[in-house]
């Protein structure tokens, strides 16, 4: 999945792999916003909070866009994992006006992808494939096989879920024929299977 909104690059400049710039430690907000990424790899999510939220008010103060992005999108993943999910879904929701802003289209799919969990997981199924199909258009238009593979397996799920498996099943045979044009008879085979038996079932 793209994380493109924060890639190490944008955080400060590099002087070699894994060592930081002297700038990048002259800002405290950048230097709080490395930190709570750390507490998040290592799952300490109260720590990452607090780290976040600091760094959120530095770059707030700086009036850095993209700092504030990238801490609001960071705080949306910290709620996501702590299922605190009407939390989660303000912080990317204003990550993803400030990408909307700058049209950085690849973080927007990103959020997108990261909300359309957030509406399922607060059972809003009509509203998440309304985002998933965004994103599914995205990937069209990239002509990007995979994400649109991947895309609509989780719209298929969503339909499941919602009891609609004529719509889940066509969603399925769709996959299928995108494996079947690129020559993966046994993906396609499998994905008509999966769309015959949804409809027997």
């Amino acid at each position: 999945m793209s994380d493109r909104i924060q890639p190490t690059g944008s955080i400060g400049p590099m002087t070699e792999p894994g060592k930081e710039d002297d700038e990048v430690l002259k800002d405290p907000a950048k230097v709080d916003y490395m930190e709570g990424r750390k507490y998040i790899q290592q799952g300490d999510y109260a720590q990452a909070a607090y780290a976040m939220h600091n760094s959120l008010k530095g770059f707030e103060e700086q009036n850095n866009a993209q700092g504030v992005a990238n801490a609001s999108a960071r705080l949306g993943d910290i709620c996501l994992a702590t299922e605190e999910y009407a939390r989660a879904l303000e912080h990317y929701q204003r990550a993803f006006a400030i990408c909307d802003e700058e049209q950085d289209i690849f973080s927007m799919v990103s959020l997108n992808r990261k909300m359309a969990g957030v509406y399922k997981n607060l059972g809003d199924l009509e509203k998440t494939l309304q985002i998933l199909f965004d994103v599914f258009d995205h990937y069209s238009q990239l002509h990007d096989p995979q994400g649109t593979v991947d895309i609509l397996e989780v719209i298929a799920e969503v339909y499941i879920e919602l009891a609609q498996l004529d719509k889940a099943a066509d969603t399925l045979r769709t996959i299928a024929s995108i494996h079947a044009n690129f020559k993966h008879s046994r993906l396609a085979r499998e994905y008509q299977d999966r769309a015959r038996e949804l409809l027997e079932a």
